[in-house]
């Protein structure tokens, strides 16, 4: 704080505004010209930038299927669905905690040669 208050007490808007006057006063015309070119070549590149970083969201929707049953469903037919998606769903789990380990174990390889840089 003491060293924002220092350094900004030095600043003042009118001597800024008289110092960039004088310094106005004593260039030739061709220079005010290119420093007008290049202050305008400037903000149309800035402008170009900005207008080209706006990006519009992709919309992808979110759906979710699910099965319809009757519900005049009896136990057993429950029962007998369940017993077909179960192996599955055991088999859809273990192929995501598969790839889960890999993608792990290819964060480990990459954390350990990082460690080796020193990084």
């Amino acid at each position: 704080m003491k060293f924002t208050k220092s350094v900004l007490g030095h600043f003042n808007i009118f001597r800024a505004v008289t110092d960039l006057r004088g310094f106005m006063r004593e260039r030739r015309p061709h220079e005010l010209g290119f420093l007008l070119l290049s202050v305008a070549l400037f903000g149309t590149i800035l402008v170009g930038f900005t207008i080209d970083s706006r990006e519009e969201r992709v919309y992808r929707p979110n759906i979710i299927y699910v099965q319809q049953w009757p519900a005049s469903r009896t136990d057993a037919e429950i029962r007998a669905q369940q017993k077909i998606d179960g192996p599955i769903e055991a088999k859809r789990r273990a192929d995501e905690e598969a790839q889960r380990v890999k993608t792990q174990q290819e964060f480990k390889r990459l954390n350990d040669k990082l460690e080796k840089i020193g990084i």
